[in-house]
């Protein structure tokens, strides 16, 4: 006699919730990678007040009861006609065309310009709900937001409720994509990358060679020890000895802070060994900036 089972028991139904894709978009230092940190209560994005910092769009995962809302961290859009930016500003635009709805972020302690001028002739092309978001709202110098605008602010996470309450309204319900643990979906390359670059930034100031071209070389996991060598790119010779600094000095304290970070995002022990070499008009070279960027 065959004992028939029912397995409905065994089966756990798929969650439904609301489930989609917000690109976030604005000019450098718009705020967009702070405020994915600030919504996530993780290092998602590298943050610095310098242009550029974010290369390469990176997704956040945000999961509450009611949602999970996978965020693109554009690079931000700014004005240029060399190779390696006009492939930067392509990264942004290929989110938005991924995306159910586009936040786009406005400095609200900034004067608008030309940048902000391309960012909306880029949007006209786009059929996505588009959200206006002023960030930096607690700044003194603030001006007043338009009312057509939700207002933020990242170091206290107001207006945090609202902006997410309307992303939601634009979103289809579904599956999750991702199981409710994880906020981000970058491989430990991408992360160690990330997190160098903003502690090279940060060193720099404005001595900052923009064209560094961060390269994990070799990654391997020991013992409960993360290794890796990672090779720093410069375009010319004479950058070399900024990024080095007086016997090293700086190249020690990027790898050091770089090292404290990851530790703490990855809980384990990292190694990292930095090494600096000089690759020829690098952001000028289609093969590699297909490689690293394509």
């Amino acid at each position: 006699m065959t004992t028939q089972i029912d397995i409905s028991e065994f089966i756990k139904p798929l969650v439904q919730k609301k489930v989609g894709y917000a690109a976030l978009i604005g000019r450098p230092n718009s705020g967009k990678s702070t405020f994915i940190n600030a919504l996530i209560d993780e290092k998602v994005s590298a943050v610095s007040s310098k242009p550029q910092t974010t290369q390469k769009t990176i997704r956040g995962i945000y999961n509450d009861a009611e949602s999970q809302i996978i965020f693109f961290d554009t690079p931000g859009i700014h004005e240029s006609k060399e190779e390696l930016n006009i492939i930067i500003n392509a990264q942004a635009a290929v989110a938005l065309e991924d995306a159910d709805v586009i936040v786009r972020f406005i400095d609200i302690s900034r004067q608008r310009g030309e940048e902000e001028e391309k960012i909306s002739e880029l949007l006209k092309w786009i059929k996505k709900p588009v959200i206006l978001v002023y960030s930096k709202s607690d700044l003194k110098h603030a001006t007043e937001a338009r009312k057509d605008a939700i207002s933020i602010s990242s170091r206290n996470k107001n207006g945090f409720s609202e902006l997410l309450a309307t992303i939601k309204k634009s979103l289809p319900t579904g599956p999750l994509f991702y199981d409710e643990d994880y906020y981000t979906d970058q491989d430990m390359e991408t992360r160690i990358r990330e997190i160098i670059r903003e502690k090279i930034f940060l060193n720099l100031g404005e001595e900052l060679p923009y064209d560094i071209l961060v390269d994990v070389d070799d990654l391997t996991e020991e013992n409960g020890m993360i290794k890796a060598l990672v090779m720093l790119y410069v375009a010319k010779d004479s950058q070399k000895n900024i990024l080095i600094g007086k016997q090293g000095t700086v190249l020690q304290n990027i790898g050091k802070l770089a090292r404290i970070e990851l530790e703490k995002i990855l809980e384990k022990k990292v190694y990292i060994l930095l090494r600096v070499k000089t690759m020829s008009k690098w952001n000028k070279n289609p093969n590699v900036l297909k490689k690293y960027f394509g």
